[in-house]
């Protein structure tokens, strides 16, 4: 039979990660996947081995990323709610990383990611086979209900778009996260990434270009001419879960007071990161 190209990736990239690494794939591989490799909703035990490398050098060589709270990490269903930054998606990248590395036990987070990503050649397929789905609240509440670990960036485009000016000051969150999280009775873990803001400073939105291109953002990067991260440090931090009590019917007022309860968590964790960082760099 011959060597698919996902093959020789899986083959080469395993030489890149340790034992400990490889086994805790497995333990992913063996736990949410069937005896063909795959699950309902697209994750591919192959292209999670042959990718899961990449990610290991990112977090451990490139970004250089020091995780703290790991111990908070539930075990089962959680909805794990994050800030974003850095115009393209490292930092979920990098969290979802942590949660695999670093976590007793480890955990496979599922992205929520935005529709728009499905009709982008190559991601359209590379996002479902690493688990990660579009966000339909059903299909999050189903995995939430699966016992799994749920991602999601309530600040959205807004977020992982805003300027340099703007950095680690939380634009507004949605709401529908917490609706979920209510009905399906999931602990929200709350997580603050410090370092993606200053790894493609925005200094400027070309957001009517990008709506006439049918993209959610196009920044002005500087000091580099395409979105390509910096070097930078990431720092993340992870929160004790919390738990609310409801069912997902409330109204607007009270899913709101939760709502910010969250935001306000998140940014104070932020500001507790800043306060201890000595450079972006190290």
């Amino acid at each position: 039979m011959a060597t698919s190209f996902i093959d020789l990736i899986e083959e080469y990239a395993n030489n890149f990660i340790d034992d400990d690494t490889k086994k805790r794939v497995e333990q992913i591989a063996a736990r949410q996947t069937n005896e063909f490799g795959v699950d309902q909703f697209g994750l591919d035990a192959r292209t999670l081995r042959a990718v899961v490398p990449i990610l290991c050098w990112f977090y451990h060589h490139y970004f250089r990323v020091e995780t703290f709270g790991a111990q908070h990490i539930p075990k089962g269903r959680m909805m794990v709610i994050a800030n974003h930054s850095g115009q393209l998606p490292f930092d979920g990248a990098m969290i979802a990383a942590a949660f695999l590395l670093e976590a007793k036990e480890p955990r496979l987070l599922r992205g929520m990611v935005e529709r728009w990503t499905s009709e982008i050649p190559f991601v359209s397929t590379l996002l479902p086979r690493l688990g990660q789905v579009v966000g339909s609240p059903s299909t999050c509440k189903t995995l939430l209900e699966n016992e799994e670990g749920v991602i999601v960036f309530p600040e959205g485009v807004k977020g992982i778009s805003k300027l340099f000016s703007e950095r680690y000051q939380l634009t507004s969150f949605g709401t529908g996260f917490m609706r979920i999280a209510l009905a399906a009775k999931a602990p929200v873990v709350p997580v603050a990434l410090i370092g993606a803001e200053e790894q493609a400073p925005a200094v400027a939105n070309l957001a009517p270009l990008a709506k006439t291109l049918g993209i959610p953002a196009l920044p002005i990067i500087f000091p580099q001419l395409v979105p390509l991260p910096l070097p930078v440090k990431y720092r993340i931090y992870i929160g004790e879960p919390i738990y609310f009590n409801g069912d997902g019917t409330e109204d607007d007022d009270d899913i709101a007071v939760m709502v910010k309860s969250v935001k306000d968590t998140v940014q104070q964790m932020i500001k507790n990161g800043l306060e201890k960082r000595k450079h972006i760099f190290f």
